[in-house]
Order: C-alpha cells, then structure tokens, then sequence
C-alpha cells in the first residue's frame, strides 16, 4: 500500500519530518487529492528572502494548489511560535494538511502554548551579547526544570529560555507547566512523522544542496548580502552563513557547499532526535 491511501481523507493531516524527507512532496499528494489548503510548518519557510534555500514551494506550486504561511514574513519581521500559532487558528476551519520541521509548532498545536510575555528589545540585546560571549554561562543561568528538559545543543532555544526567565523572573518550563488546552489536539488529527533511513536521507540532502545552487541559491543570497545580519532568525537558513562567506571572498564556492551540506545534515539528525523524543504517539512513515 502506498503511504497515500493509508491517510485519512476527512481528518486534518500533520506531517512532521527532517530536512529533504520529502514531506512536502506528500503534502501536495494529499492537497490534490482532497482539496486540502497546505499550511507552512517550518520556521525558515516563513521569510520572503529566502524561497530556494529554504526549499520552500516554488511558484508553479504555490499556484498550482493553495498554499499558506509560505514567504510572508519579511527578513527583519519577528516571528515565532506564537505568531505561527496565531495564524493556523484561522485557517482550521477548511480540510488541511500542515507540514514542515518544526517540531515545536506541531507540539504547540496539539498539545497548547504557554502564554509568556514578549520579551523586551534591551533584555534581547543582552540575550545577543551573553550567548556570543559567554553561552556555557547562559546555559548555567537556566533554572532546572528547564535546564532538565531544553535542547542544550540549539543555541536558539537557550537563549529564548535565558530571556524569559531575565524578563518574567519564571522559568520556561514553569510557564509552559500553565499550559492552556491545544489548539488541535493529536487525537483529533491524522498525526504522521516521516522517518527515512539516514544513509538515503544524508544522500539526499547533497543533491538537494547541488540543486539548490541550480536554481540560484546563490543569486539569492548575493540579493541577501546588504542586508546580511547574522543574529537575525532568518539568517539562520541552512547554507546562507556558507553562501555569504564565499560572497565575502572567505571560502570558495565549493567549500560553502560542503559545510552547507554537513550543516543540513547535522539539522537533520537534530530534528530525528527531537521527533523521537517528542512524537512517540504520531504514526510514523518509514521512507523509503
């Protein structure tokens, strides 16, 4: 049986995976079969700069079936959880299929968001500061319950942990312990995590790499370049730090590539381990 006709028809569709797994693929499988709106579920997705380095849809498919929360952040916009999940809530009311690789959007969707207060600008300027001079430092200064249970290795995700304990004075994992009840909540949906064999997917994801020079990565990140700052959230696009350096004359072009490629594998591994620990309870699609 192909994946395709094991998924429900009627039920609203989630399909997390890794970087190059071909969730997308599937999600358009099923938009055209049933009429779905295909929403966005990946946190680099969202910004207009970057549509072939991210591998979001290209043009053609966006108009060839309806696509949402594709490209529509601009490259110094804020946005986050919150305003990702603000967004979804208007768009449930007509069959979907969510996709991407942001685990937390998917775990804040089925399982609720925590409602913490924006940080202020001066508390994200020291979170800045600190986690470039000193992260082992901002990492210490977590209160143990989250210190317990963040992903110590994503920088990001530290320093947001750092900055809302500084603003609030509470840890994140007591804030999330708050927790309102879930926007979508897993049993209501047909939950699907795609988890191909590393050696195919690593495969992959160098020749999606080459690809995306093909069809002009590095046209897009020239477009980038006076522009570039690398504390923005979009700058952190799987190969845009590797493209911006060649443009500056520090590496060459192929060895841009060959650190962008072990970046989005090392991504990729991330987000295995992450949808292991996480996503115990989502049917998982073993590709190929």
């Amino acid at each position: 049986m192909r994946p395709l006709d094991s998924i429900s028809r009627e039920a609203p569709v989630l399909i997390a995976g890794p970087t190059a797994s071909g969730k997308s693929a599937l999600a358009m499988d099923l938009a055209a079969r049933d009429g779905r709106l295909i929403v966005n579920a990946d946190a680099l997705q969202v910004y207009a700069n970057w549509r072939v380095l991210t591998a979001r849809p290209t043009a053609a498919e966006e108009a060839a079936l309806p696509h949402a929360l594709y490209g529509h952040v601009a490259r110094d916009q804020d946005w986050s959880v919150g305003h990702w999940l603000r967004a979804v809530a208007g768009l449930l009311d007509r069959p979907v299929v969510i996709v991407g690789g942001t685990g937390l959007y998917f775990m804040a969707l089925t399982e609720g968001l925590a409602e913490i207060p924006p940080v202020p600008p001066e508390v994200r300027a020291e979170g800045d500061a600190l986690r470039a001079a000193d992260f082992p430092a901002m990492l210490a200064a977590l209160d143990a319950a989250t210190l317990a249970r963040i992903d110590r290795q994503n920088p990001a995700r530290v320093q947001r942990a750092w900055e809302v304990l500084r603003a609030t004075g509470r840890g994140l994992a007591q804030w999330q312990a708050d927790t309102p009840a879930p926007l979508l909540p897993r049993a209501g949906a047909e939950a699907l995590v795609l988890r191909p064999e590393v050696g195919w997917l690593d495969d992959r994801i160098a020749r999606r790499f080459a690809q995306m020079l093909a069809q002009g990565a590095l046209k897009e990140a020239r477009a980038e370049l006076p522009h570039w700052d690398p504390a923005r959230p979009s700058s952190r696009a799987i190969g845009a730090p590797e493209l911006i350096a060649h443009l500056r004359g520090q590496v060459t072009l192929e060895e841009a590539a060959t650190a962008a490629t072990l970046a989005s594998r090392q991504y990729a591994k991330r987000q295995r381990t992450w949808f292991r620990a996480r996503m115990g309870n989502w049917r998982a699609l073993d590709l190929p």
